[in-house]
C-alpha cells in the first residue's frame, strides 16, 4: 500500500472512531475526575491528589473505568477536532470529497463550534478555556477544573476563525476576537531580558513558560488580521521579544524559566515556531526571522532520527509523544517549508501509522523503552493527531485530489 492510500485509511479510520465516541474521551491528567477520589478526604491534600493524577498519567493500563473517571469533552480537544473539519472543508471545496462532500462537512463545523459556545468561561474580559479536570503540578499549583489557560483559549479560538472562515457565522468570529482581551487584561506578566511573559493562565503558578507565552501572541496576531488594533501589534512585540532573547545560541528553547521547567522537548519547540511564524505574518514584522531561521534549524536536527522517529528530548528519544510528530506537520505548514521537507514529513508519518496507530481507529499516547501507554486519550492523542493529518492531507493532495 502506497503512502497516500495509508494515510487517507488511517485518517478515515481516526475520524470514524473519533465520531462514533462523539468526541468524547479520557485524558492523560483527568485522575481527578474520578469519582471514587472525590468522596476521600485525600482529595485535600496536594501530594495525595498529585500522586494520584501521575498515578494516572504514567499507569500503562487504563484504570479510570474502574475507578469511575468518565469519559467527557475538552474544550481543546474540540478547537483540534473543529480545525480539522475546517481543513477537510478546505479540501471538499477544492472537489476532495473523499471526507465528505462541503455540506456535510460544514454541518459537523457548526456543530463542533455550537459546542465550543458553551464551553466558554465567561467569568473573565473575554471568551476564553480551560480543561474538564482539576490540574496539580507538582506542588506548585492547583488549576481548578475549567480554570482558563493561554494555551486553551489559543487553539480553541483560532478554531472559531476558521469556522467563521468556513461558514460566514459572525458568533464565531465575534467569540474568537474577544478572547484577546482575555490575553490582554487576564494574564500576568512577568519581565522578561526583554519584553515580558505571560503567564499559563490568570492564577498565579505557572507564569514564566515560553510556548503559552507565544500563544498568546499568536492569538492577538490572528486578532489583528481582523480588527487592525495596535494595542495587540505592542503586546504580542514583546512576548516575541522576551521569548527570542530566552532563545539559547544554538537555537533551543528550554520549557521555562524555573529551575524545574529547564527541559528541552520536540513540540513545544514546534508550538514556539508556529506561534513567532503567525506573529511575522500577521503583523509583516520580520525582526524574528533570523531566530525563527536558527530555532527551526535546531528543531529539525534534534528532534528526527533519520527514518523519521519523533524524539522527544533533545538529547533522548524515549517517550516517544504522539504530539512529536503531529507538531511537526503543524509547524511545517505554518512556517511554510512543506515542500522543502517533504521527504521528512513523509518519513515521520509512515514511522508515525507503523508504531504508533491501533487498528482500531486511535493513536497511542507514548512509546517508551520498557512497557508502553496505549490508552485512546481523545484530545492529547487523537484531536491532536485529527487535525495533523488533515494538514498532511491538505498539503499533499493537489486540486481536484
Amino acid at each position: 500500500m502506497n503512502k497516500a492510500v495509508e494515510v487517507e485509511k488511517v485518517f478515515k479510520s481516526l475520524k470514524q472512531y473519533c465520531e462514533s465516541q462523539e468526541f468524547k474521551g479520557w485524558d492523560p491528567y483527568d485522575g481527578l475526575n474520578s469519582k471514587i477520589f472525590k468522596a476521600l478526604p485525600f482529595k485535600y491534600w496536594d501530594l495525595a491528589r498529585l500522586a494520584w493524577i501521575q498515578g494516572f498519567k504514567r499507569s500503562p493500563i487504563n484504570f479510570r473505568r474502574l475507578l469511575l473517571v468518565p469519559k467527557e469533552h475538552n474544550a481543546k480537544g474540540i478547537g483540534l477536532f473543529l480545525s480539522g473539519y475546517c481543513n477537510l472543508y478546505k479540501l471538499a471545496s477544492k472537489g476532495d470529497d473523499r471526507f465528505g462532500k462541503p455540506d456535510e462537512i460544514k454541518m459537523k463545523i457548526n456543530e463542533l463550534s455550537e459546542l465550543l459556545l458553551t464551553m466558554v468561561n465567561k467569568d473573565y474580559s473575554g471568551a476564553c478555556w480551560g480543561y474538564n479536570f482539576d490540574w496539580q503540578a507538582r506542588r506548585l499549583f492547583l488549576f481548578p477544573k475549567n480554570t482558563p489557560t493561554v494555551v486553551a483559549t489559543t487553539f480553541c479560538a483560532s478554531a472559531l476563525f476558521e469556522a467563521y472562515e468556513a461558514t460566514g457565522n459572525e458568533q464565531y468570529l465575534n467569540t474568537a476576537l474577544s478572547s484577546a482581551n482575555f490575553v490582554l487584561n487576564d494574564l500576568n506578566r512577568t519581565p522578561g531580558k526583554k519584553g515580558f511573559i505571560l503567564s499559563y493562565s490568570p492564577l498565579k503558578g505557572n507564569d514564566t513558560v515560553y510556548n503559552a507565552s507565544l500563544l498568546g501572541a499568536k492569538l492577538l496576531s490572528i486578532c489583528y488580521s481582523y480588527r487592525k488594533n495596535e494595542a495587540y501589534r505592542k503586546v504580542s512585540k514583546e512576548i516575541v521579544e522576551a521569548a527570542c532573547a530566552g532563545q539559547a545560541e544554538d537555537g533551543s528553547w528550554v520549557y521555562g524559566l524555573l529551575p524545574v521547567q529547564s527541559w528541552i522537548d520536540s513540540f513545544h519547540t514546534g508550538y514556539n515556531l508556529d506561534a513567532i511564524a503567525h506573529y511575522s505574518k500577521n503583523f509583516q514584522d520580520h525582526d524574528y526571522d533570523a531566530y525563527l531561521e536558527k530555532g527551526m534549524d535546531y528543531y529539525l536536527t534534534n528532534f528526527f532520527l533519520e527514518d523519521g522517529t519523533p524524539k522527544y528530548y533533545h538529547n533522548k528519544t524515549y517517550p516517544i509523544d504522539i504530539h512529536c510528530p503531529g507538531q511537526l506537520f503543524v509547524t511545517l505548514n505554518a512556517l511554510q517549508s512543506w515542500t522543502k521537507h517533504e521527504e521528512l514529513a513523509d518519513r515521520v508519518v509512515k514511522w508515525t501509522l507503523e508504531h504508533l496507530f491501533n487498528k482500531k481507529g486511535f493513536f497511542y499516547y507514548q512509546l517508551k523503552e520498557g512497557v508502553s501507554s496505549k490508552i485512546p486519550y481523545m484530545r492529547w492523542s487523537n484531536a491532536f493527531m485529527f487535525n495533523a493529518l488533515s494538514i498532511y492531507l491538505l498539503n499533499n493532495t493537489k486540486d481536484g485530489k
